[in-house]
């Protein structure tokens, strides 16, 4: 991790605000993990969301690794329409199994908008989780005191913490870190969104693979904290 580190000082080739985002995220990550190491008898499901935690930390590191630098992933056998998420996604609805399934179909040679139709379809599918899982009403019911947005709805952090409440834990730091790795996730869509010109927009698969794990792993985050 730390060479990764090393490296994303170093690079020059993504913008200030994505960035930003990998290091808050890192940041926020090393909190949880001290948090972590004073737990006394964590639940099967605090381990699990920890350990989800740090795969998503090194998928951030990694995903900014290939990004900036062009670092390949170490990965040399890969598929951009293999998936293992359509199980989780089912349970939620039919119609996000099928934008999924969209998403991935669109990352393909052919197609020169490849990035942009990817993002449009993710982004909808986090937006649809929260939406589905989390209503402003019920949200507000189990937590009345909640954050709220400037348009008086329950903001994503907001959302977060009742997800984690559903499963009867409370943490400041590792809500702080769910909403900055979604932060993250969302700002590798804008990123993304630039590349139009090109086989696949401006990114080689090589790249358009790491983004795809990155995505598909954070999904699969959400999903096992949302169901």
């Amino acid at each position: 991790m730390q060479a990764a580190l090393n490296r994303l000082n170093s690079g020059n080739h993504i913008t200030t605000t994505y960035r930003t985002s990998v290091f808050a995220v890192n940041n926020s990550y090393q909190a949880v993990a001290v948090a972590h190491d004073v737990l006394e008898n964590p639940t099967q499901f605090q381990e699990y969301l920890y350990t989800g935690i740090e795969q998503e930390n090194a998928n951030n590191l990694e995903t900014a690794d290939v990004m900036i630098n062009d670092e390949k992933p170490e990965t040399t056998e890969y598929s951009l329409q293999e998936t293992q998420i359509l199980d989780r996604l089912s349970r939620f609805s039919q119609d996000l199994d099928s934008r999924w399934k969209g998403a991935l179909f669109s990352l393909n040679p052919n197609n020169p908008d490849a990035t942009r139709h990817f993002c449009t379809s993710a982004r909808e599918i986090f937006t649809e989780i929260f939406d589905s899982r989390a209503k402003d009403e019920v949200v507000f019911a189990a937590l009345p005191n909640c954050e709220k947005t400037k348009n008086g709805k329950a903001s994503r952090r907001s959302k977060i913490r009742y997800f984690l409440h559903k499963k009867g834990f409370v943490s400041d730091v590792v809500e702080d870190f769910i909403d900055k790795d979604m932060d993250n996730i969302l700002e590798l869509f804008h990123v993304l969104s630039k590349g139009t010109h090109g086989q696949a927009g401006t990114y080689s698969f090589e790249k358009l693979y790491s983004v795809k794990k990155r995505v598909e792993d954070g999904l699969i985050f959400l999903c096992d904290i949302a169901i």
